[in-house]
């Protein structure tokens, strides 16, 4: 299980196809360009943002698109929605004579059975993704199809269960999709390439707000690795100190000072100062920039981010069951660096500000929570006023930096009780 580490994206440079019954060689330009032959049984689409292809038969027409592979921008960890991966185990499931389970990096999916074998290569779709109407996935329609005015159409992926056994994403025959190059290695992202996104509910849509613009140069995405995704990040904890706390189920906010002034964010967006939003409420009521302002005087600070959960009566159903809305803290960055557990709290309590809870705190990880179901076992549990816990993240009590992600290490642990309870 070593083929896990980001390895290419893939760029399209022309989207194109010759229908092989008129003869004719179409070209989509741009996102949404939809072109078909003059036969009518071939068309593209996607331009330069996803390949899509419409037809009958792979017959039908032959591919002359061009595409390029990219290192991952930065060198930074970047989510594969849709990535090559290799499929390391297959397992019956008791009772079922149609279905098994395959094994990839560190999820298991129900596939049709025989469809693969151990160490075939195959394209893997993680959960939280929206797929694209194509032929390929309307087996799908009927527990999946989405639509909505923020999404559009498509198909959603997410945990399911079948024959007691849990299913997390989809895993199809890279054959199924002509468009994929035919050198692709394990680990190359075809997430752009297939035209999927993420699924996610517009932020404005939950916690409102007026947006001005994009995230602020020192406040990150928060996203966080899921433990699946790089089973490898336990062993990366050997010998470090590191703490467990509670991932809160609530919506990314953040706000930091830096030379451009005072800045208040969702998790894409920076929000305006204008009453529309109800994070931006929360921060004048509890007088956050007047705090952080003297105190980076006082420490000769010039930069500070603080990020967060906000939880609350109509975010996220309210599984925290809260009356009021709070703000729980799970990173700060002081001049630019992401500062240590013992650090975080010393602000947070110089501010006063609430961290998000520290369920744990110990030395070497991999010796008590070896393997990914361990760390899934141990992600269960409730919130103090009811409902399913989210799950964990876990971080070293002081931050580094991890080769397998370009980043900080860190990952998080979602319980799959929440997941099959909370449509996830």
């Amino acid at each position: 299980m070593a083929e896990t580490k980001p390895k290419h994206k893939i760029r399209i440079i022309r989207n194109a196809a010759r229908c092989n019954h008129c003869g004719d060689v179409i070209e989509s330009t741009y996102r949404h360009d939809f072109k078909a032959c003059s036969c009518g049984r071939v068309s593209v689409d996607g331009g330069h943002d996803y390949l899509r292809r419409c037809y009958a038969s792979p017959a039908d027409y032959t591919d002359l698109s061009e595409t390029e592979y990219l290192p991952l921008e930065g060198g930074s960890h970047m989510r594969k929605l849709a990535s090559i991966q290799r499929v390391w185990k297959i397992e019956p499931i008791e009772g079922a004579d149609r279905i098994e389970l395959a094994h990839v990096l560190g999820w298991q999916c129900v596939v049709n059975k025989g469809q693969f074998q151990p160490m075939d290569i195959a394209v893997y779709f993680e959960i939280d993704s929206f797929l694209p109407i194509r032929d390929e996935f309307e087996f799908m329609r009927s527990s999946s199809y989405k639509k909505t005015d923020i999404m559009g159409e498509g198909f959603r992926l997410r945990t399911m269960r079948f024959r007691g056994q849990i299913s997390q994403g989809l895993l199809l025959p890279v054959s199924q999709f002509p468009e994929i190059p035919k050198n692709a290695d394990v680990g190359d992202d075809v997430t752009e390439l297939l035209g999927v996104r993420k699924w996610e509910i517009e932020e404005r849509a939950t916690t409102g707000g007026t947006v001005i613009g994009t995230l602020p140069y020192d406040i990150p995405h928060t996203d966080e690795t899921r433990v699946q995704e790089a089973p490898e990040l336990i062993q990366a904890f050997a010998g470090l100190e590191y703490y467990i706390s509670t991932k809160m189920d609530g919506s990314s906010h953040s706000i930091g000072i830096d030379e451009n002034g005072f800045h208040v964010t969702g998790h894409n967006y920076e929000y305006k100062d204008d009453g529309s939003s109800s994070f931006y409420k929360l921060v004048k009521a509890r007088e956050y920039q007047a705090k952080m302002e003297d105190y980076m005087k006082a420490l000769g600070m010039k930069t500070l981010t603080i990020q967060g959960e906000l939880c609350a009566p109509g975010i996220q159903q309210n599984r925290l069951r809260l009356a009021k809305p709070e703000w729980y803290v799970f990173t700060i960055r002081e001049n630019g660096k992401r500062v240590g557990l013992k650090r975080m709290l010393q602000i947070c309590e110089a501010l006063d500000i609430i961290p998000v809870p520290i369920e744990e705190v110990g030395t070497d990880l991999p010796s008590k929570y070896p393997t990914v179901e361990a760390l899934l076992s141990r992600a269960d549990g409730e919130y103090p006023n009811g409902g399913k816990k989210e799950g964990i993240v876990i971080r070293p009590t002081e931050p580094v930096f991890c080769p397998l992600i370009s980043a900080s290490l860190s990952m998080k642990v979602v319980s799959n009780k929440y997941l099959l309870k909370n449509d996830g």
